[in-house]
């Protein structure tokens, strides 16, 4: 009750906030400032975190899932895993035709039916009574509902929002992936202990949806650039009252078309180096622990890396958001996925030290942390608000096929070659290319202005 009656009291502040301002942190009269849009909207950070959140509960704590299914139902682990790949393909099918619903209709009106039926999907894994089909459609029907609360929706409803202080926000907010990382899996354990993996399936869903589908509805106020309500003005000698449409100033938002950002080379180097970046980190976080054994660590030091890993990879949310926000974001991402190419070169020495495989992977870590954060960020940089959601979404797709690519290439070096050498030559190489692409890249544009009494009048 105490939650509750804290949202709606947050509610109420942020609506009298959201008509105080411009929708972009300020009034009509002054520039607004970063404190001042972190003051104005910091509930939509809080909505999209739990977005994140949300986002990361199927994908966490499938891994634990695994073993009292198969016990079940005598399932393999490739059929248990095809289903989630299933889910992974079809979203980012989907992620490109979602992008340009969302710029039509607005995060709000895609995110709350999207929350609240990904949740009712979820909860339906209680239901599976060991059919093959069961399995597929659920993750079907999940992948089609649940691309309504992906990364798209909260970085575009944070982009709307944030001009001087997106590259934080946008930190802030997928840290609460990280955090489903960390309590998830745990708590996924205790509970199939308790009450057994059905009831799991639901309490997860519910506890999980029901704050999420919460935040958004209190929290989550489509802004689109229309002009406020224009005032009255009654003129002397008994004239007719016109209507002054430049009393207030409005935001519009501006930006690349489609047809342009598919000419962006841009976008284009963006998305090349998403892809790469994507497959080089996903397939080493599956990989990692043998890589590490491949290089003389014991389990438990592997284990202990990978948890320091995690950690930096949290770091580097936060840290490359406040960068991003201080420093020329083509510089800020492209030196760190230099960083991450030196990571990969390290490990292809033999008898190294402790101390130098403890760097890599505090390096590693934070490129898996900052590395979809850049995506994000540079791409809302250079493509603006016009277009966002349908780039976005190729965006997404890109990140798809990547994270779906990497792990295979992995286990083909190894069962090619007896050893993760090619494919961390490969990590390297790739990683030293994404980074000279992203410091290519032209100058960020500033697309968001004041519009003219004219454009107003026309919005």
């Amino acid at each position: 009750m105490l939650d509750a009656g804290f949202l709606l009291l947050a509610a109420a502040r942020f609506k009298g906030r959201e008509r105080e301002g411009d929708g972009m942190g300020g009034t009509a009269n002054d520039a607004p400032t970063a404190k001042d849009e972190w003051r104005h909207h910091w509930p939509v950070v809080v909505t999209s975190f739990m977005g994140y959140s949300f986002l990361g509960l199927v994908t966490f704590s499938f891994s634990v899932f695994i073993e009292p299914l198969s016990r079940e139902f005598g399932w393999s682990r490739t059929f248990l895993s095809s289903g989630y790949s299933l889910s992974t393909l079809l979203s980012a099918l989907l992620s490109p035709l979602f992008g340009m619903a969302l710029d039509r209709w607005g995060p709000r009106r895609l995110a709350l039916p999207g929350i609240f039926s990904a949740t009712g999907i979820i909860a339906a894994f209680s239901l599976i009574s060991g059919a093959a089909w069961q399995w597929y459609m659920l993750w079907a029907l999940y992948s089609v509902f649940s691309v309504a609360s992906k990364q798209t929706t909260w970085v575009a409803a944070l982009t709307r929002r944030f001009e001087l202080g997106r590259g934080l926000a946008i930190g802030m907010a997928s840290t609460g992936g990280a955090l489903t990382q960390v309590v998830v899996p745990p708590l996924t354990v205790v509970l199939i202990s308790a009450v057994g993996w059905r009831l799991t399936y639901v309490v997860l869903a519910f506890a999980w949806g029901t704050v999420t589908f919460l935040c958004a509805w209190l929290f989550l106020h489509d802004r689109r650039p229309r002009p406020r309500k224009a005032s009255v003005v009654a003129p002397a000698h008994g004239s007719p009252p016109t209507r002054d449409h430049s009393a207030e100033p409005v935001i519009v938002l501006q930006g690349l078309t489609i047809a342009e950002a598919w000419r962006s080379r841009a976008l284009w180097s963006i998305a090349i180096s998403t892809v790469l970046v994507l497959g080089i980190t996903v397939g080493f976080a599956i990989h990692q622990v043998p890589i590490l054994r491949g290089v003389g660590m014991s389990n438990a030091e592997a284990a202990m890396l990978v948890g320091i890993a995690g950690v930096s990879g949290l770091c580097g949310q936060l840290m490359t958001g406040a960068l991003l926000d201080r420093f020329n974001p083509n510089w800020v991402g492209g030196i760190t996925l230099a960083g991450a190419a030196a990571s990969f070169g390290a490990l292809l020495s033999q008898g190294l030290s402790l101390t130098v495989i403890f760097m890599a992977m505090l390096v590693n870590g934070y490129t898996q942390g900052a590395k979809s954060q850049i995506c994000s960020y540079l791409t809302a940089r250079h493509a603006g608000g016009r277009s966002f959601g349908a780039i976005f979404g190729f965006m997404n797709s890109m990140m798809g096929a990547g994270a779906s690519i990497g792990p295979l290439l992995a286990g083909l070096a190894y069962d090619v070659s007896g050893a993760y050498t090619p494919y961390l030559i490969g990590c390297a190489i790739g990683c030293a290319i994404a980074s000279a692409l992203l410091i290519s890249l032209p100058a960020t544009p500033s697309w968001s202005r004041k519009a003219t009494p004219d454009e107003a009048i026309r919005a």
